[in-house]
């Protein structure tokens, strides 16, 4: 029997807006995945700088984000394992779980330039197979990044498989921003992900951010 088509689609996610959402179902239907995993990072190697907002709010609002989509799925399994997220620790993990699937990992075409300092890249490659997302009105991706970590027959699959986004200009970091100005988010992040953001009063700027913030 075959194994499962999956795909594995990480980020800080903090929070999850309609743009991860748009994303994560194109890259399900285009590549004829069985399943898309959400998977919140506990500390991206690459924003240790940066406090994202406590566990428990990113996993519920990616919770009622998806809510009862059948084939999207949140996965925990960085939060769990904590410290710095490392992708091919995650991978190697997945695999172990379900050996008989077949595993793409998809990452922005931005994140091209940085997949050289990733942890074990060479390993990556092997494991997964790689999908890049490149976002309307943005140039081609500089496949070149890639030269050296795979056999030019691997890499060539890997621009065969580039998934075309629609133009979108949302990020997280700008909805952020607009709560912390008061804005609207409406339409920027599902209607169950604004409600709970005004309930637990997230990224608002305030003196006080025990709710937002962990400790």
């Amino acid at each position: 029997m075959t194994g499962r088509k999956i795909g594995i689609f990480g980020g800080s996610f903090d929070p999850i807006h309609l743009g991860h959402l748009l994303t994560a179902d194109q890259f399900c239907s285009e590549l004829s995945l069985d399943l898309v995993k959400l998977i919140p990072a506990k500390i991206s190697p690459f924003k240790q700088g940066y406090t994202p907002t406590a566990d428990k709010h990113r996993l519920e609002m990616l919770k009622l984000a998806i809510g009862a989509h059948p084939k999207l799925q949140v996965d925990e399994i960085e939060l769990q394992r904590g410290g710095v997220s490392f992708t091919i620790d995650t991978v190697l993990d997945l695999q172990r779980n379900e050996p008989d699937a077949t595993w793409y990992l998809l990452i922005g075409a931005d994140s091209l330039k940085d997949f050289k300092k990733w942890k074990s890249p060479n390993e990556l490659l092997k494991a997964v197979q790689l999908v890049v997302a490149r976002r309307g009105g943005y140039p081609e991706p500089d496949w070149s990044e890639l030269a050296g970590l795979a056999p030019p027959d691997r890499l060539l699959d890997i621009e065969k498989l580039r998934l075309d986004l629609p133009v979108m200009e949302i990020s997280s970091t700008a909805v952020r921003q607009r709560i912390e100005q008061n804005r609207s988010i409406r339409y920027l992040v599902p209607a169950a992900v604004e409600v709970y953001i005004q309930e637990h009063r997230l990224y608002q700027r305030s003196t006080d951010t025990s709710a937002a913030r962990p400790t």
